[in-house]
């Protein structure tokens, strides 16, 4: 009963399909927080499982957030070492704390047109395998935005120019964006496009109850099915509640936890 609770997240976003090796391959999963509650153990395991689904799997990371020895840290307590990943070139990690501002004194286009030329860069020097296997994650999308000098429509052209990498090289792309730090502006029309773009949307949210000693929050997974012309497949919601621990994360419905 312990291991079926565990899987939850693993079962709401289709990784226990056996119908590819990567299930999320060509899809954007969006994991949204809040200030309350963060969603970055989200993308922690997502990492992992990335790196996990394939010998020959490649994770393509863009930091806002932190250096690479926080990632290594937690990684490391989940059973995955980033460093012997990046040493054997299956874990890219693109610091955008240590990289100068590649648009200073220039359109901020530009700069965010450098990143994913580097990106694309790094997809085409790997081995035909690889191309297949590749994930796409940004830490950080509301950090993107500063770094585009505020402007969300240079922000949605990167995220649709990396959007166009999943349908070329069938590359997942995931991103973590913070829901609730901007109120005003066009930070809600920014958030509105992106749910609307995404194949899966992970939402962390804090209790509704308030917080808990064995409930720290909750997540709802929104599965967009794919639909063509002779298959209309319904969205699939699920709703379940988390426990952070020291190695792992345990999750759970409501009401089964004792």
């Amino acid at each position: 009963m312990e291991h079926q609770a565990l899987n939850l997240l693993e079962e709401a976003i289709g990784l226990h399909s056996h119908h590819k090796p990567w299930p999320l391959s060509g899809r954007f999963v969006l994991v949204e927080d809040c200030v309350e509650t963060s969603g970055a153990f989200v993308l922690h395991h997502l990492l992992k499982s990335s790196l996990s689904s394939h010998p020959s799997s490649v994770v393509i990371f863009l930091a806002f957030s932190h250096p690479f020895p926080h990632y290594d840290r937690i990684l490391r307590k989940l059973g995955c070492n980033l460093a012997a990943q990046r040493d054997n070139s299956r874990f890219f990690f693109i610091d955008m704390l240590m990289l100068q501002c590649p648009d200073e004194g220039r359109p901020s286009q530009k700069g965010l047109a450098a990143v994913f030329e580097k990106i694309e860069g790094v997809i085409r020097t790997l081995h035909p395998d690889s191309m297949n296997s590749v994930t796409i994650m940004i830490d950080d999308i509301s950090l993107l935005e500063v770094a585009a000098n505020g402007s969300s429509n240079d922000v949605l052209d990167f995220l649709h120019y990396c959007l166009t990498l999943t349908s070329e090289y069938g590359c997942t792309f995931v991103a973590l964006d913070h829901k609730d730090i901007y109120l005003n502006g066009e930070r809600p029309i920014l958030i509105l496009e992106m749910e609307y773009l995404a194949d899966i949307l992970i939402k962390a949210k804090p209790l509704a109850t308030g917080l808990a000693k064995d409930v720290h929050g909750q997540l709802m997974v929104l599965d967009k099915e794919t639909q063509n012309l002779q298959i209309s497949s319904p969205i699939k919601i699920h709703n379940f509640h988390f426990k952070i621990k020291e190695n792992s994360i345990e999750y759970f419905y409501p009401g089964t936890k004792t």
